[in-house]
């Protein structure tokens, strides 16, 4: 899994915080960031615990389904809520 362009800004903002406060700018852009990366693990963490059902179930067609899932996500930023129901 690559880094994604929200974690690199992360990255940033974190080093620049550790020598000198934050413009107003920054900080709304690292509190995005922290937002972004949390539904992005949220999602990741919910394609994995899919993945583990359908192998426990011996549903092959399925666990590669989510496993493109996962695949597709890798390098894509946090899809919104309407995009993943879609």
């Amino acid at each position: 899994m690559g880094i994604l362009p929200v974690h690199e800004r992360l990255a940033e903002l974190y080093i620049l915080r550790t020598k000198r406060k934050l413009s107003d700018q920054e900080s709304a852009d690292f509190e995005h960031c922290l937002a972004a990366n949390a539904v992005y693990c949220r999602q990741l963490a919910n394609l994995y615990n899919l993945s583990l059902v359908a192998s426990m179930t011996d549903d092959a067609e399925w666990q590669h389904e989510i496993c493109a899932r996962i695949e597709k996500m890798n390098g894509q930023p946090p899809a919104s809520r309407r995009t993943e129901e879609a």
